[in-house]
């Protein structure tokens, strides 16, 4: 993310926008705007309009599946149209955009530069093109000059309309004009004190894409971090937090609607890489803001945690002993657990919709962009964010991996949580593996050990799952049905096989990742 405004192109043209969204329940705007902190800092009474748009694609959705969006907007009596995409990989606030003016309600192609956008905007024509959503909106802007920053806030009540569809849009928007992006951050948690705001994590667009075709985007993997050796350390952990703020970010809604499970898997992932960010770099810069940060993202995962372990449970349990034993009738255990998990959903939900998963959201971009690491930290530690990254990472690597080996020595007598302890270890490991292979890359030592130690990790993992999936059937109540009874029993028989064939494998990857040497070591 960057520190300044949005630059801006000569209009018609590309430009770039840092905003952030706020969610609002219906009624509480109008106390929103009367804040003392936007009062105080207002030039005026802001201006109102209304805005009418409607939103463009192909019969077959190409924009959408390219990650963009085509709308006309109509601004009293002029017409605009905008192309977006989505935003970067480490830039969730910032879109890309371009804009031009057209004599009506419809888009004109011709006055997009095609060449410069790329992808499906190359030889598409106007008559491709239809209507496929519009928003209404009574929009209330003021611009805020804050002691850092420039911002415009603009406040939204309206509705998005797909046919006979409709969903009522109250929202907030904070836009960076000039200054440090961090002031939006500062200004939504004082937002958030005064109302149950949720940080908004899909655009309108998306949104009505939703209504009118019952589409979500899919859950996001995390993406890889390039960093590179001459960057300074205090440079590679905004990068790294930022990347993991944005995976958290991009599968937030995923994993609040419930329909694919890997949102809830993937948001794990990025909290537990945050949660490995906040660990790496402590010891050597013991700031506060790593502990505060590890502490909610901690909070979180637990909350994520049963809902993934009925997944789980559902998706490679049950589907692996059917596929193997058609003859059992597991349906009334996958009701059941089914039912337990609808319930996990909803519980869930509350939770991703609370303040306190807000203010996380919130404190997590405002760390990355007033490098709150760098507070309450001596001489000592502020001259270590000054120093290029590949001495550090060599250092926290040799560190973890010296820790592994130690955790898995007499790897044969290990007990069932001593494995579960040594599995967490090496996920730090692997993802610091990860963060730092740009560093050492192309070396094919770096992807042996990397490639060995995903494999350890792994089937790590999938002896937690076991042993989750024992304790998940054990608790369920069979009085007086014979057929769960029974459906329950080959269950555990089947992890109970699972578990002995998973000794055996998990002990020939131990000897392999125990014999790679480490790929740092020159």
């Amino acid at each position: 993310m960057r520190n300044s405004g949005g630059a801006v192109a000569a209009w018609p043209g590309e430009l770039a926008e840092i905003e952030l969204k706020l969610l609002a329940p219906q009624g509480v705007l109008d106390t929103l705007r009367e804040m003392p902190v936007i009062v105080q800092h207002a030039r005026n009474r802001g201006a109102f309009r209304r805005l009418e748009t409607v939103y463009y694609d192909t019969p077959e959705r190409l924009l959408y599946q390219h990650g963009m969006s085509l709308r006309v907007r109509r601004r009293g009596k002029h017409f605009v149209q905008t192309l977006k995409r989505l935003p970067d990989t480490g830039q969730p606030l910032t879109r890309r955009h371009w804009e031009a003016p057209v004599a009506g309600g419809t888009p004109d192609l011709a006055q997009l530069p095609a060449d410069e956008v790329g992808g499906p905007m190359t030889g598409l024509t106007n008559d491709a093109l239809i209507p496929v959503f519009a928003t209404k909106v009574s929009r209330h802007v003021r611009q805020l000059d804050l002691p850092d920053a420039t911002v415009e806030i603009a406040f939204d009540e309206g509705t998005i309309e797909a046919g006979a569809r409709r969903e009522v849009l109250s929202e907030i928007e904070l836009e960076l004009k000039s200054g440090n992006a961090g002031v939006l951050f500062d200004l939504g948690t004082q937002l958030l004190d005064v109302a149950p705001l949720q940080v908004g994590t899909r655009s309108k667009s998306e949104r009505g894409y939703a209504l009118a075709f019952d589409v979500e985007r899919p859950a996001a993997k995390a993406e890889p971090v390039g960093i590179s050796a001459g960057q300074a350390v205090d440079d590679v952990i905004a990068q790294l937090v930022g990347a993991c703020w944005h995976h958290l970010l991009k599968n937030h809604a995923v994993a609040e609607k419930g329909v694919d499970p890997e949102g809830v898997h993937e948001m794990r992932i990025a909290l537990r890489r945050l949660r490995t960010i906040c660990a790496l770099f402590r010891r050597d810069i013991p700031s506060p803001a790593f502990r505060a940060i590890n502490s909610e993202a901690r909070w979180l995962m637990q909350q994520l945690g049963p809902v993934r372990d009925l997944d789980v449970f559902i998706q490679a349990t049950t589907a692996r002993l059917v596929a193997a034993a058609p003859e059992v009738d597991l349906a009334g255990l996958r009701e059941t657990v089914e039912q337990q998990r609808k319930a996990g959903y909803g519980a869930l939900q509350s939770v991703l919709a609370d303040a306190r998963c807000s203010r996380f959201l919130l404190s997590l971009g405002q760390m990355v962009e007033r490098r709150g690491w760098r507070n309450e930290i001596d001489s000592e530690a502020l001259a270590i964010l000054s120093q290029p990254i590949p001495v550090l990472a060599e250092k926290i690597l040799c560190r973890l991996h010296r820790k592994a080996r130690a955790r898995g020595a007499h790897f044969r007598q290990l007990s069932i949580q001593a494995q579960h302890n040594l599995r967490i270890h090496l996920k730090k490991l692997r993802y610091a593996a990860e963060f730092f292979l740009p560093l050492y890359a192309p070396q094919g030592a770096a992807k042996r050990y990397a490639k060995r130690l995903a494999r350890l990790q792994a089937g790590l993992g999938r002896a937690r799952d076991i042993a989750s999936a024992r304790m998940l059937v054990d608790g369920i109540r069979q009085d007086g049905q014979p057929a769960l009874h029974l459906a329950i029993g080959a269950v555990t028989g089947w992890l109970a096989r699972d578990q002995i064939a998973m000794v055996k494998t998990l002990r020939k990857r131990w000897r392999q990742f125990k014999a790679t040497p480490p790929f740092w070591e020159r």
